[in-house]
C-alpha cells in the first residue's frame, strides 16, 4: 500500500490524525517534525532560533528527502510545502491529504505560537501565513479534507472515504 501523507496548517491536527488514521488504516506513522528533532537533539523551535528559517527549511526538506516511508502515514511539518523536492518525493509516493482549516480556527488551537516551532518571520501573522501557505497546500494535494469541524475521528473517516 502507499503512503498516506498529510500536509496543512500548524494546528490543523496532522500529528493527531495521523496516528488516528495510521491505527485504522494497519499503516506505520511518522512525524517529520520527530524525524528533525531527532536529528538534530533540538527542539524544533530551538533549531529554527539557533540556524534561522531558511536554514531550517532547507534542513525539512533534506530531511524528508533522505527519509523512507513504506506503508505510513506520513504527517508532514506545516513548512514542508516549501521543499519542492520533499514535496515531490512525498507526492510520488503516495495521496497527499490536505487537512483545511481555516485561520479563525486556527487562531483557536495554536495558543503557543512561540514555542511550538512554527517556520515564520518573526511579526508575521497567522493570517497572513495562511494566505502564503494555502496555495501550496492547494498545489500539492491529491485529496483536500475540511477539518474545521470535524473531530479528529470524523476527519479519519472521511479520509479513508475519500482515498
Amino acid at each position: 500500500m502507499k503512503n498516506i501523507v498529510l500536509i496543512g496548517m500548524p494546528g490543523a491536527g496532522k500529528s493527531t490524525i495521523g496516528v488516528l488514521l495510521a491505527k485504522s488504516t494497519l499503516m506505520d506513522f511518522t512525524d517529520t517534525d520527530l524525524l528533525i528533532q531527532k536529528k538534530y537533539s533540538s527542539a524544533l523551535c530551538d533549531i529554527i532560533n539557533e540556524k534561522g528559517i531558511d536554514e531550517f527549511l532547507k534542513i525539512e526538506n533534506d530531511v524528508i528527502c533522505e527519509a523512507e516511508f513504506h506503508n505510513c502515514v506520513v504527517a508532514t511539518g506545516g513548512s514542508a510545502v516549501y521543499g519542492e523536492k520533499a514535496m515531490e518525493k512525498l507526492k510520488n509516493s503516495g495521496t497527499v491529504v490536505y487537512l483545511k482549516v481555516d485561520a479563525a480556527e486556527l487562531k483557536k488551537r495554536i495558543n503557543n505560537i512561540h514555542t511550538r516551532g512554527i517556520a515564520m518571520k518573526e511579526g508575521t501573522t497567522i493570517d497572513e501565513l495562511y494566505s502564503e501557505r494555502a496555495p501550496l497546500y492547494e498545489k500539492y494535494a491529491d485529496i483536500t479534507v475540511d477539518c474545521a469541524s470535524l473531530t479528529p475521528e470524523q476527519c479519519v473517516d472521511e479520509i479513508i472515504r475519500s482515498i
